[in-house]
């Protein structure tokens, strides 16, 4: 019985140190609550594999189930250290003090990280610590002797010293015996002050449960004036605006991924486990570094008030495996990122410039490398405020993030942009260069297969297969399609858009009975045709041709 109370006195002594951390992080940020700076710190020194794997196992739940995981570790912490604390309470609740530790040391180390970000888990710590230790104590206390009646009916005194207190083991020692001779500490196996520790462990829940509700009110205050930030938003019209999607761009069958892809459907795959609201009234974006000669701090309205652009732009996450969702398109507002890089004094490497890398940072501490070059030589990159005729959502960036077409993500799409620094690649490795992935990372002519889907089974004869295709900045040339191994067909292209969109396609299949694989690729406009050999996303995309398997009834 003990054994289980000491467990509950664990678990509320976690509770007490997650809900009142979570009041501090209102005074601070909510980045920097415990289970957001652990877990932070977790998605920071996973291997690759590791988050390819949670990547493609949870797509954007990856979050929620590194969080969950936390919670069920701290919980199992929880309980050990409160059964442990029975007979060694002093260190149980130096094993709090140390978690607590360890939560301030990865608020700190965050790439975003500040000394205040260690204060929530200081203080949650500790008073973890002293309700630990009180709970357990009522548990290691024998019951008090007043009230119990003796034999008579009467209610028997008693007064006890220290030498006759029960000690861990439920044992005392002899000397004080109640009315009707029994020892009040022997009254049966396990015998503790029931009552009071269930008014503490009553009062210490009722008090965690109403700070942390407390802490997460306050927090969402915070969000509700970024998202009012965001409603009072009108997006200018752009000066360049995006040309009309052709028709037949998007060929409308039943299973095939749509042309435009809707701001609640498009992949989210970052690393903040918070999304961060930004205030736009107070967002700042500063530009600086090598071959700057005249940095720039631009608010939100300035980049309004410059001539904007709209393009449609598909974006690619390199995580993306072969046939994967990690693919989508948007119809993008921004101001061109070239215009304010050469306002800013910087020229390109291919021009004499001494910067390659241009750094973007972001607010969650996040660092994208992309090349000079790249954002100079003409393309459309951006710096994105719109997304599909609204303001970014908070989830994509708001308020402001890159867009760069034919990069794959990580070195390219930085959201919730605070922070432009040129430099050059031989000086600085950003967040995901430091984790073994690619400098350089274009996009890889790629295609999949979105309808049959796999192990479907459409009947007998005319058979629709259909799916997209993509290799932004260059363009798709041709697509083509085989069943069991046998020749290639060429697949009907829709209509293009431009270069920097993928292409939905379709081939009419004259399916037979029986099962088959249907495979698919693509070649792009210089020529590159997709190869069958198969590779992971690690270091610069996967590779290899996409196939599903049907039974034809």
């Amino acid at each position: 019985m003990r054994g289980t109370l000491a467990a509950l006195s664990g678990l509320i002594a976690g509770l007490a140190a997650l809900c009142v951390a979570e009041l501090v992080s209102a005074a601070v940020r909510p980045e920097a609550s415990p289970v957001t700076a652990v877990g932070g710190a977790v998605i920071d020194r996973t291997p690759a594999p590791v988050k390819d794997f949670a990547v493609r196992n949870f797509g954007n739940d990856d979050k929620l189930v590194l969080q969950l995981g936390i919670l069920a570790l701290l919980a199992l912490f929880a309980m050990t250290v409160g059964v442990a604390s029975l007979r060694y309470r002093k260190v149980g609740a130096a094993a709090v003090l140390v978690f607590g530790a360890i939560g301030a040391w990865a608020a700190v180390e965050r790439p975003d990280g500040r000394v205040p970000d260690a204060l929530p888990s200081v203080v949650g710590g500790l008073l973890a610590c002293g309700v630990l230790y009180l709970l357990v104590g009522r548990l290691t206390s024998r019951p008090s002797p007043h009230g119990d009646a003796g034999t008579d009916g009467t209610t028997t005194e008693a007064s006890a010293t220290s030498a006759d207190r029960q000690d861990a083991d439920g044992q005392q020692d002899a000397g004080e015996q109640d009315a009707d001779g029994q020892d009040p500490g022997r009254r049966g196996p396990g015998a503790f002050d029931r009552r009071g520790f269930v008014i503490a462990a009553t009062a210490a829940a009722a008090a965690s449960a109403g700070a942390g509700l407390l802490g997460r009110r306050l927090n969402a205050s915070g969000a509700a004036e970024a998202a009012a930030s965001r409603r009072t938003v009108v997006l200018p019209t752009p000066a360049s605006r995006a040309r009309a999607i052709p028709a037949g761009a998007d060929l409308k069958i039943r299973g095939l991924s749509s042309f435009v892809t809707p701001n609640k459907d498009f992949y989210r795959v970052d690393t903040a486990l918070v999304v961060p609201r930004v205030d736009a009234d107070s967002w700042r974006l500063r530009i600086h570094g090598k071959g700057v000669t005249r940095p720039l701090t631009l608010s939100f309205q300035d980049l309004l008030q410059r001539e904007l652009i709209e393009r449609d732009i598909t974006l690619t996450c390199v995580s993306n495996e072969v046939g994967g969702p990690y693919v989508g398109n948007a119809r993008w507002i921004g101001v061109p990122l070239a215009g304010l890089l050469r306002e800013a004094g910087v020229r390109p490497p291919s021009k004499g410039g001494p910067a390659d890398q241009l750094v973007s940072r972001s607010v969650d501490g996040m660092t994208i490398g992309t090349p000079v070059d790249a954002v100079m030589d003409g393309r459309d990159a951006m710096l994105a405020v719109g997304m599909n005729g609204e303001p970014l959502p908070f989830d994509h960036g708001f308020p402001v993030r890159m867009v760069v077409p034919g990069l794959y993500g990580y070195v390219s799409a930085c959201k919730w942009l605070e922070d432009l620094e040129l430099t050059t690649f031989a000086d600085y490795d950003a967040y995901w260069v430091k984790r073994t992935w690619s400098r350089q990372a274009p996009i890889k002519t790629q295609s999949r297969i979105d309808t049959p889907r796999p192990f479907a089974s459409p009947k007998a004869g005319r058979v629709p297969v259909a799916g997209v295709a993509w290799a932004q900045h260059r363009g798709v040339e041709r697509v083509e399609v085989r069943v069991d191994g046998g020749d290639w067909n060429p697949a009907q292209l829709a209509a293009e858009d431009s270069e920097d969109t993928w292409r939905q396609w379709r081939w009419e299949w004259p399916a037979t009975s029986g099962s088959h694989t249907l495979e698919v690729r693509a070649t792009d406009r210089d020529g590159n045709t997709q190869t069958d050999k198969r590779v992971g996303t690690v270091p610069n995309g996967a590779t290899g041709w996409h196939s599903v398997v049907v039974a034809v009834d």
